[in-house]
């Protein structure tokens, strides 16, 4: 994954800038859990300890989740966006994953940084297909996908287990191919 990239900026999005996960950010990056622990409620449980964070830092260091840290214009960490489970060979697949850290929340980071993210995803990791599982009830996160031209693909029912509990989710999925006919 390169260092750092700059998100291409349209009127409406805020600058932001896409980073590699690092040991630098673990303090940052944990104070934003703390304070966004109500934002994430039952839909996302981001490393909340130094542990967690060291377990996740491997894991995008080993390669079986490609992080992405989406950073504004001040230097903040406006939330974070992960490729995982990515399958090569015919498939050329993986899952997104993604959330974001108040007080950045609906302010055009995450769709910012999301829309550079998928530019690396089909452009320089080769994949075909990304795909996002969300909780019926996420109508942000859903807009956010929909957005930038996921298409609705069916219904999960039990799929993630979150907060102890298995929750519903529907599947949104974009190709390289709806990818390119938006730009």
């Amino acid at each position: 994954m390169p260092r750092a990239s700059a998100a291409r900026r349209t009127s409406a999005a805020p600058p932001v800038t896409i980073e590699a996960p690092s040991p630098r950010r673990q303090k940052e990056f944990l104070a934003a859990v703390r304070r966004s622990r109500a934002l994430h409620g039952l839909l996302a449980s981001p490393p909340a300890t130094p542990a967690r964070y060291k377990t996740y830092l491997r894991r995008c260091r080993e390669g079986q989740k490609l992080g992405h840290f989406v950073v504004t214009e001040t230097g903040e960490l406006a939330g974070v966006i992960n490729i995982s489970e990515i399958v090569r060979d015919i498939f050329q697949s993986g899952y997104l994953g993604y959330y974001a850290f108040a007080p950045h929340a609906g302010r055009g980071h995450m769709r910012a940084g999301l829309a550079e993210v998928l530019r690396l995803a089909f452009r320089d990791y080769g994949l075909h297909r990304v795909e996002a599982n969300i909780q019926p009830g996420n109508a942000r996160s859903i807009a956010l996908v929909s957005g930038l031209g996921f298409r609705h693909e069916g219904f999960s029912p039990r799929y993630l287990k979150l907060a102890g509990r298995w929750r519903d989710h529907e599947r949104w999925a974009l190709t390289i191919e709806d990818w390119r006919a938006r730009r």
